[in-house]
């Protein structure tokens, strides 16, 4: 006789456990598979969790060596990367543990194996000795994340050939490093082993970095990438890739058909990622996938099946942990009747290099596109306080708003802190704030967040400041 649940959720990530331990709040009867063989998926295993405390070990490295340009003397600064990666795993260990640990204390079933669907309200459970358990659900979530990809016959090794998985564990700081890709994973990994001494060359296809970004912002950006010493080859496409007894040499050819080739140590091939389906035998219960492979669902995130539901990386929309966990309470509380829902509009997104940049909403260029008319207010960190007391004062905050109503349609930073500073237009964003209201809020001196204010004013022309 099978294990009976009022709610099954397949995968264990920041949308899988989050949606699970809702679930049981709620009063359903629920359990939580998870492949892995500990909690908290891509993210807090191998993605943003490990990274921003490489990109934080690696920032500090780079800030002691200079140290002395500030009056403070410390003596010669060397480098110990087996002790940095275990710093980097003793907090996913840490995090993971306390994830397993709140499953527990909600009382949510936590199965350690791989599920697929036997039919729609029966999971087959596999674990790694290939044991077999059986469990009948009413409901089912998928929420089993996402997977690198890579590129036309060019095969991760994770050691010379690395996607962020590999990026994450390397043995030895590279003498030079190329990464394909100038989106927000490969720019925070080239980040870091550039400050920890590696070479740098960003290859991308497109002729900016950062697809989807406000442009201004994006320009910035690289600018600043570029001071930092990463260097960059636009419209450049990667035609194949050949490992040697030295590493690999990248073959490229730009807009103009012209080749280059260049040769590194490691190749971080980070463009883009795909929904992890595998395995979970979709076709065979006929839940329907797109083009992409991305499950189908309503608003609902209810799937063709009427019992089965899909969130995270594995539907459209961005692939984000935030935007993966606010799913995951948003179907608990519709399958609990209650009316759960995302605001897409509002879901930020930031890229954590130094300095760090953050977006929601709008770009100009989607603005324009559409015909909507909007104002724009700018504000320097030169010209804010605290970043110039530490300096830190490299970037500014955008802000867009309604030409008419003064409603705020969208947000662009690139700063110290942008990714904290973000939240507050977040949150004016969700209850339909203006400019006004955030240049009327007083916020305390001296802070980076009077960059938001300053930018405010500055839609009105009248920003103090500046």
């Amino acid at each position: 006789m099978s294990d009976k649940f009022q709610a099954v959720v397949i995968g264990g990530g920041p949308g899988g456990y989050v949606c699970a331990i809702r679930l049981a709040q709620l009063g359903l009867n629920t359990a939580c598979i998870e492949s892995r063989g500990s909690l908290g998926g891509t993210c807090l295993n191998i993605g943003c969790i490990p990274s921003k405390s490489l990109l934080n070990l690696s920032e500090e490295f780079r800030k002691v060596k200079n140290l002395s340009s500030k009056g403070i003397e410390v003596g010669d600064v060397k480098l110990n990367l087996p002790k940095m990666m275990k710093s980097k795993e003793k907090a996913v260990t840490v995090l993971t543990k306390g994830v397993e640990f709140l499953l527990k204390k909600n009382k949510v079933t936590y199965f350690k194996g791989t599920g697929s669907f036997k039919s729609k309200k029966e999971i087959i459970i596999r674990d790694d000795k290939n044991k077999e358990t059986i469990i009948q659900a009413e409901k089912v979530i998928i929420a089993t994340g996402s997977l690198p990809v890579s590129l036309p016959k060019i095969e991760f090794d994770e050691k010379i050939i690395v996607s962020s998985t590999g990026a994450l564990n390397l043995e030895k700081v590279p003498q030079k490093m190329v990464v394909v890709g100038g989106g927000y994973i490969g720019l925070e990994m080239g980040s870091v082993w550039s400050r920890l001494g590696a070479e740098v060359h960003v290859v991308e296809f497109l002729d900016h970095i950062t697809p989807g970004m406000d442009k201004e912002i994006s320009q910035e950006f690289m600018k600043i990438l570029k001071k930092q010493g990463i260097k960059f080859h636009l419209q450049h496409k990667v035609e194949k890739v050949t490992k040697n007894e030295l590493g690999a040499v990248v073959s490229t050819s730009d807009k103009d058909g012209n080749k280059k080739d260049f040769e590194c140590d490691v190749v971080l091939i980070s463009v883009g990622r795909k929904p992890n389906t595998n395995g979970l035998n979709l076709e065979k219960i006929g839940v329907k996938i797109d083009e992409k492979n991305r499950i189908k669902t309503s608003k609902a995130f209810q799937t063709n099946l009427d019992n089965i539901y899909a969130i995270g990386d594995v539907i459209s929309g961005p692939m984000l942990a935030h935007k993966a966990e606010d799913e995951g309470i948003a179907v608990a509380e519709n399958i609990a009747g209650q009316s759960g829902h995302v605001n897409y509009d509002t879901i930020p997104g930031v890229i954590y290099t130094t300095p760090e940049v953050a977006s929601i909403g709008k770009t100009e260029e989607q603005l324009k596109e559409k015909n909507i008319q909007y104002k724009i207010g700018k504000f320097s960190f030169m010209a804010n306080s605290r970043a110039k007391a530490i300096d830190d004062a490299e970037g500014f905050v955008k802000i867009l708003a309604d030409e008419k109503t003064d409603k705020v349609l969208g947000a662009h930073l690139i700063g110290p802190h942008a990714g904290e500073l973000i939240a507050e237009i977040g949150i004016a964003m969700e209850f339909g704030a203006s400019s006004e209201d955030i240049a009327r809020t007083c916020h305390a001196h001296p802070t980076f967040s009077e960059a938001v204010k300053e930018a405010a004013l500055s839609v009105d022309k009248r920003a103090i400041h500046s």
